[in-house]
């Protein structure tokens, strides 16, 4: 191969522009050319491509975001728009493709590679639920970011005697939740994974205040319920009065943390050489800190599982 590209798909998350990076100097390293792919699948389509050297890479990895930009593209999964794509990377000369997203994006990747386009997928989303990879790339940002907004809400809980209802990204997997409550000694952690019985929380509840805690955190993620109807089910069911928060969007925001960098960093240069070398329908993972390869598939067939030491950690430590 002497041209590759890269492109960012899906939700943002912090540690993209590392791997932009990795993905970018790693072909000047190895004598290949790069091409950026603006404002991903959809830019694809457009043929929005910029060819990218040292200079324009210079000074983003610590930056939030990613500056090749992401957006939605409903034409892009259709028939006609997979051979428009094809096309399009044919034309500029370019031989294979570094996809960084999550699943959604790697379900792309893979229709390409099906039709004869090299793919290699970067797990790059602040849910942490690709399987194939210990960590994907914004995870340990998202918890650090959300440990940081908590630990101000547990001083005030603690000042007021409150009970706090926090409510996290975590649409279908509870990995930031979980994570989040451990880190934060929060009481509580409500996760998709698991059922919830608002009475037995009532009951443990009770539990907490008869054993005189000042306060009370329950960290929610937003793929249960939101913060405003756990708190109106905590009302009608034990008459408890909690307050709530919502962090939203602020836990995709923000520099990356050095373990972010230098994941973000590994995987780009791994995916990169990786197409260099010939391989394609696959995305690089981190495994007991070892870059290894998996089929892309795995991303959306393999369900990921919350760790039972966490969840028994949130239980024995509140």
């Amino acid at each position: 191969m002497k041209r590759i590209a890269v492109l960012t798909s899906g939700g943002d998350a912090p540690g993209m522009n590392a791997a932009i990076r990795a993905v970018v100097r790693t072909c000047i390293f190895n004598e290949k050319e790069c091409m950026g792919v603006m404002r991903g699948y959809e830019g694809l389509l457009d043929g929005e491509f910029t060819l990218m050297n040292s200079a324009s890479v210079g000074g983003i990895i610590h930056k939030g975001g990613t500056i090749l930009k992401t957006a939605r593209s409903p034409r892009f999964k259709t028939e006609d728009g997979l051979q428009l794509a094809k096309q399009q990377l044919q034309a500029a000369g370019i031989e294979g493709l570094v996809v960084i997203g999550g699943d959604g994006s790697f379900r792309g990747a893979k229709d390409l590679h099906d039709r004869g386009v090299a793919t290699v997928g970067v797990p790059a989303t602040i849910d942490n639920d690709t399987a194939g990879s210990d960590e994907t790339i914004g995870f340990d940002t998202a918890v650090n970011t959300a440990l940081e907004a908590v630990m101000r809400l547990r001083d005030t809980a603690s000042s007021h005697d409150r009970l706090f209802i926090v409510e996290v990204m975590g649409r279908n997997a509870g990995f930031l939740p979980l994570e989040v409550a451990v880190a934060t000694g929060a009481e509580y952690v409500v996760v998709p994974e698991l059922p919830l019985s608002i009475g037995n929380l009532c009951q443990r509840l009770r539990a907490s205040h008869e054993r005189k805690k000042s306060h009370t955190l329950i960290i929610l993620a937003e793929g249960v319920m939101t913060a405003g109807e756990m708190k109106d089910k905590l009302y009608d069911t034990g008459g408890y009065d909690a307050r709530v928060t919502v962090l939203g969007h602020i836990q995709r925001g923000g520099n990356p943390t050095s373990f972010d960098t230098i994941l973000a960093s590994r995987m780009g240069a791994y995916a990169a050489e990786s197409l260099f070398i010939g391989k394609s329908g696959v995305m690089v993972g981190n495994i007991s800190h070892r870059m290894v390869l998996s089929d892309l598939e795995r991303a959306w067939t393999e369900r990921k599982t919350l760790s039972p030491e966490l969840l028994g950690l949130v239980e024995k430590l509140n």
